[in-house]
């Protein structure tokens, strides 16, 4: 049970930030509930998908750099990727709850975290030294899920409200979560000590262009008061 608790609280205290950072119209409590449970559910297909495209690519495998390059972009940030960007399509974006660029960011990082947290009991109570590994990943990969769910709800805001180049923005929804998840997952796939060194300053850079799109499209939220300026 503690383990699954330490599974479980960085993506609570992550999806209850998120929530308040939607400081002018909160979302409906069912919707949110239901694209946490969404995001858990495509669990299941992305298994299968991870599972064949890996057999696939089983005979190509002959090099360090090139099997985690493979394992990283096409098996993991692929599917992945692929299923929440899917799960956020189908549960909210034609919902009329979905009326500014910020819900982008909530639906979508409810549904990236949704994910994050079946992946993180999965790894937390499959390992030897649980614990060890709950709390690097409450540090690393539950906050890079959440992080791209970032990235994926930023330009899907972007694609339901701006009126133009819808598929460019429908496409950056889905191509700058795969690249930096297939990117993150890469470094730590190599087992190379020079590429991990790069792993550090990766995060930094996440989390500063993370930052910036939250406040851009909380600045210009619909339901902000005119005389009020957000930080």
């Amino acid at each position: 049970m503690n383990l699954i608790l330490i599974a479980t609280a960085p993506v609570l205290i992550i999806l209850f930030y998120i929530y308040y950072r939607d400081k002018y119209e909160k979302e409906p409590f069912g919707l949110l509930i239901k694209s946490l449970i969404g995001g858990m559910l495509i669990c299941i297909p992305i298994i299968f998908g991870e599972q064949w495209t890996a057999s696939m690519l089983l005979p190509y495998k002959n090099n360090q750099f090139i099997d985690a390059f493979m394992d990283a972009f096409f098996v993991a940030s692929f599917w992945e990727e692929s299923f929440k960007l899917t799960a956020v399509m189908l549960l909210v974006w034609r919902n009329k709850n979905f009326n500014e660029r910020f819900d982008g960011i909530v639906y979508a990082v409810f549904v990236s975290l949704g994910f994050a947290l079946i992946e993180n009991i999965m790894y937390v109570v499959n390992t030897d030294n649980g614990l060890h590994t709950g709390i690097a990943r409450a540090f690393t990969a539950v906050p890079a899920h959440a992080m791209f769910g970032v990235m994926m709800g930023y330009h899907l805001g972007l694609a339901r409200f701006i009126g133009k180049h819808q598929s460019f923005h429908l496409f950056n929804a889905f191509f700058y979560p795969f690249l930096f998840h297939g990117l993150y997952d890469f470094i730590l796939m190599s087992q190379s000590k020079w590429l991990l060194l790069t792993f550090a300053p990766l995060m930094v850079y996440l989390y500063i262009r993370i930052k910036k799109r939250l406040l851009q499209h909380s600045n210009d939220s619909v339901f902000k008061p005119l005389n009020l300026s957000d930080d």
